[in-house]
């Protein structure tokens, strides 16, 4: 198994069974018991039915729609797509491709059979704002908005101790990080260009440390972007373990605090409709479970 990147044991044992896994160059049994000595061997390969997003129905919050577009605002836990290497079926479930599907029927083309209507994405676990395509002309050239950083973008975050500066820019190339392939990190060289712009909203100082609240505009969108600079800077996103923020907050006199995402939400969404050019502006205030962990810091 360890040999077989991203492949699922599921899958090996359907290797096993089309006789495509051989011992010593014979065809092995699930059941056999392998020895240092013996010769493993990979004789073919089994296809993969081709994965395509399938509806179902699922709760969706629909800020705006028309004949081009949609604005969704995703709750956090949904990702927005199953992954091309999610062979099992039911990982095609549950996403917000999914309940798109089942709410429009019809959705631009151009991302392909898994991703149909999406122009750009969230992370899982991040609540908030998220434009989506119902034809390929739309899709395109609001694909060439974001391209070309014309959609403004601005979250809310609250992270770890007090930032020095009350607005700061962070302009550093982002690129997978080689010892945990689920995180992403500023410290190699040749990443992605990436630039994140951050406003102080607030300084909290309570009895589970210090925080700062702050709004976020990203003009690039990389893979955990504002996670990643924040992180970099020392403060952390609060809930994102990933990247260091603790799993729960201890307090002087009170039971420690903990939050199951972290504090990250799409609060505004600006671009021109892709049909007749006019601005669009779209804000969402930050969810209940992220009111409620503020009102306990204070």
């Amino acid at each position: 198994m360890s040999q077989l990147a991203d492949t699922s044991r599921a899958r090996v044992q359907q290797l096993i069974r089309e006789k495509n896994i051989l011992v010593n160059g014979a065809p092995a049994k699930a059941s056999r018991r392998l020895r240092a000595s013996e010769a493993v061997s990979l004789s073919g390969s089994v296809p993969r039915p081709p994965l395509r997003a399938i509806a179902e129905a699922l709760p969706l919050e629909v800020v705006y729609e028309d004949d081009d577009l949609a604005v969704i605002a995703k709750p956090a836990g949904m990702m927005v797509h199953a992954g091309a290497g999610d062979s099992e079926q039911e990982r095609n479930r549950g996403t917000l491709v999914n309940a798109l599907l089942h709410r429009f029927r019809a959705l631009s083309s151009v991302g392909g059979e898994l991703r149909p209507g999406i122009v750009h994405r969230l992370d899982k676990q991040t609540s908030g704002l998220i434009v989506v395509a119902k034809n390929d002309s739309a899709h395109r050239k609001l694909a060439n908005e974001f391209s070309r950083r014309q959609v403004r973008k601005t979250y809310v975050a609250l992270v770890h101790g007090w930032l020095k500066q009350d607005r700061g820019m962070v302009a550093a190339a982002i690129s997978r990080d080689l010892r945990r392939r689920m995180r992403m990190t500023t410290r190699r060289q040749g990443g992605r260009q990436a630039i994140t712009h951050y406003e102080v909203e607030r300084r909290l100082h309570s009895e589970f440390g210090k925080f700062t609240l702050v709004r976020v505009r990203i003009e690039t969108g990389r893979t955990h972007q504002i996670r990643v600079h924040m992180a970099s800077l020392g403060h952390p996103v609060v809930g994102d373990t990933l990247y260091g923020a603790p799993r729960e907050i201890a307090g002087n006199s009170r039971p420690s605090l903990s939050l199951p995402r972290h504090f990250l939400h799409a609060a505004e969404l600006e671009f021109r409709h892709p049909a007749t050019g006019n601005l669009l502006g779209f804000s969402s205030p930050i969810p209940g479970e992220l009111g409620q962990f503020l009102r306990w810091l204070e």
